[in-house]
């Protein structure tokens, strides 16, 4: 089983690279994708269709263009990973988990317990909650080989 996996959500620590080199190191036959990570490039996108002044309109027009990006690839994913972290309040990772759940495609979510209760509906649809890297790994892993 080959498995196509989306890394949704928090940029600021590295877990998505945790999560790659651990199936790396299992050998896991699977593949992934994420939205732009470069907080810079991201609040950038919609400047490509001309700068606006005021700020509401330069992240209206930006968040579309990133859209094009991560609905095509949240459509396209087996399963989606979704990490809220503790410094910012990631409502694009929301949103993310909130398409996955309308699509059906299943997703894992990873953040800390003292979170718990601001994301209860979030985790209520996800397939799993796991709080390290390592816990996604072990998941994957028993998913693509049954062990």
């Amino acid at each position: 089983m080959n498995l196509n996996i989306y890394l949704s959500g928090e940029i600021h620590t590295q877990w998505r690279q945790e999560i790659i080199d651990g199936c790396a190191k299992r050998n896991l036959s699977v593949s992934f994708s994420s939205a732009v990570t470069d907080h810079g490039a991201s609040d950038a996108a919609g400047d490509l269709l001309g700068l606006e002044e005021n700020s509401f309109w330069r992240d209206h027009k930006s968040a579309k263009v990133n859209a094009i990006r991560t609905k095509t690839l949240i459509e396209q994913c087996d399963v989606a990973v979704i990490r809220f972290g503790e410094k910012f309040k990631q409502w694009n990772a929301a949103f993310d988990a909130g398409q996955c759940a309308a699509l059906g495609t299943p997703y894992i979510t990873l953040h800390d317990e003292n979170i718990v209760h601001p994301l209860k509906e979030v985790d209520a649809a996800a397939m799993a909650w796991a709080t390290k890297p390592e816990q996604v790994v072990e998941i994957l892993e028993y998913v693509v080989t049954q062990k």
